[in-house]
C-alpha cells in the first residue's frame, strides 16, 4: 500500500512523472472503489502499523466483480487499552458510509501491536453457506450476468 503522501503526489502530478506507482494507485481506486475507500479511511483515521483489506465477495452468491463482503485486519496503537467491542465499533464508525451502502458484510480483526507481534496472522474465512448460494434460480441468474 502506498503512503498517503505519495498518493497525494500521484494525484497532483501527471501520471507520466511516476507511471508505475500512479497507475497502480489510480487503477485500484477506479477498479475497486469500495476497497480503496476502506483502505483510505482506515489509514487516515486509525494510522495502522499494519492493514490488510480483503474483498471476499467472490466467495459469496454475488455477481462477478462485486464489492460487498470484506475482511479487514487492522493493527494500531489506538487499540491499546480498548476492549474488542470498542475496537470493532471504532472500525464500524470509520466505515459507516460503506456499511450503509455497498458493503453487506465486514469481518474485522483488530489487534494491538503487541497482539500482532505475538500472533501475526489472520484466520481463514469459512465458505459461504448462505441460502442463495444453493438456490438454482440465483445461480442461473448470476451466471447470466457474468
Amino acid at each position: 500500500m502506498l503512503p498517503l503522501r505519495l498518493l497525494w503526489i500521484c494525484r497532483a502530478l501527471p501520471s507520466a512523472a511516476f507511471p508505475s506507482v500512479c497507475h497502480s494507485t489510480t487503477s485500484l481506486s477506479m477498479e475497486r472503489p469500495v476497497e480503496s475507500s476502506i483502505r483510505l479511511k482506515l489509514t487516515q483515521s486509525l494510522k495502522p502499523i499494519h492493514l490488510e483489506v480483503h474483498n471476499e465477495s467472490h466467495m459469496h452468491a454475488v455477481p462477478k466483480g462485486s464489492e460487498t463482503h470484506f475482511k479487514v485486519l487492522v493493527v494500531c496503537e489506538k487499540f491499546s487499552g480498548m476492549s474488542l467491542i470498542q475496537r470493532h465499533r471504532l472500525v464500524n464508525e470509520t466505515l459507516q458510509e460503506e456499511l450503509a451502502g455497498a458493503v453487506h458484510a465486514l469481518s474485522i480483526s483488530a489487534k494491538t501491536p503487541q497482539q500482532w507481534k505475538e500472533n501475526p496472522s489472520m484466520s481463514q474465512s469459512p465458505p459461504c453457506l448462505g441460502g442463495s448460494r444453493h438456490d438454482q434460480q440465483m445461480t442461473s441468474k448470476l451466471s447470466n450476468q457474468a
